[in-house]
C-alpha cells in the first residue's frame, strides 16, 4: 500500500513477530535515511498484529490482504498489485516467500485446481461481518476467531480475552459511591 504495510506470518515462537517487526523497522529506516539523507523514524508508531485462528480465519485474512489495493482502487485486479502475494497464489509466477507451512496451513500449493479454487475465492464477495472482525481485531490487537478459538486461547494462557468496548462496562450503581459502616 503507499502507507502502510500488510503481513501475514507464521512465526516459530511467541517471540518471533516482535524480532522480525523490530529488525525490520530498523533496516527500512536506515535505508531510506541513507537513500534520503535524512535521520529519524520512518514508521508513525507500533505495528499492530492479531493472533488468528487458522481453521476459518487465516484464508479470510489473506484474501483481505490480497484485495486491500483493489479496494483502494489502486488495481482493478488483485494480481495486478507488483507488492501481493497473489501472483503467486494464482500460479502466474514462482513463490520465494511461501514455505513449507505455507502448503501446511492451506495458504499456498502449487497446482492449478488450487490456483482456480484461490481465484473463485478472491472473486467471491467478501462478508461484512468477516471483514468487520478482522480490521477490529487487527486495530485492537484481539484475536481473529470465533468464541471456541477465544476459549481456547484464553484456557492458554490463564486469563480472559475478548473483544469489548472502551472504557468501563456499565453496572448496577454505576457512578454512585456506596459505603458500609459497622
Amino acid at each position: 500500500m503507499t502507507n502502510h504495510v500488510h503481513l501475514i506470518l507464521v512465526p516459530d515462537d511467541t517471540e518471533g513477530l516482535g524480532q522480525l517487526m523490530k529488525r525490520l523497522a530498523g533496516r527500512q529506516t536506515r535505508h531510506h535515511n541513507k537513500l534520503e539523507c535524512r535521520s529519524g523514524t520512518l514508521w508513525e508508531g507500533r505495528y499492530k498484529s492479531s493472533l488468528v485462528q487458522q481453521e476459518f480465519y487465516l484464508r479470510a485474512c489473506c484474501r483481505c490482504v490480497e484485495l486491500n489495493p483493489v479496494r483502494a482502487q489502486m488495481i482493478a485486479m488483485p494480481e495486478a498489485y507488483r507488492w501481493s502475494s497473489c501472483r503467486s497464489r494464482l500460479g502466474l509466477e514462482p513463490a520465494p516467500l511461501f514455505d513449507e507451512d505455507s502448503r501446511e496451513h492451506g495458504l499456498y500449493a502449487n497446482d492449478t485446481a488450487w490456483c482456480s479454487q484461490w481465484r473463485e475465492y478472491l472473486a467471491s464477495a467478501v462478508q461484512m461481518n468477516e471483514m468487520n472482525l478482522i480490521r477490529a481485531a487487527l486495530q485492537r490487537g484481539q484475536l481473529t476467531g470465533n468464541d471456541k478459538f477465544t476459549d481456547d486461547i484464553a484456557g492458554i494462557i490463564g486469563r480472559r480475552v475478548e473483544l469489548r468496548g472502551r472504557g468501563r462496562p456499565p453496572g448496577k450503581g454505576y457512578g454512585t459511591a456506596m459505603m458500609s459502616g459497622n
